[in-house]
């Protein structure tokens, strides 16, 4: 089952949900961010 529960809040990709996996990580503040946004985000702040 595929359910869509928002959208990225850096790329406005929409993000679903796949039988209750989110393809996304869920922030501090509620918002959620893509994969690829979040993994672009590590990198800049491991540097």
């Amino acid at each position: 089952m595929q359910e869509l529960v928002g959208e990225c809040k850096e790329c406005k990709k929409q993000i679903f949900c796949h039988d209750g996996f989110i393809d996304g990580v869920v922030l501090d503040d509620n918002t959620l961010i893509c994969f690829e946004c979040f993994k672009g985000e590590s990198e800049i702040t491991a540097d």
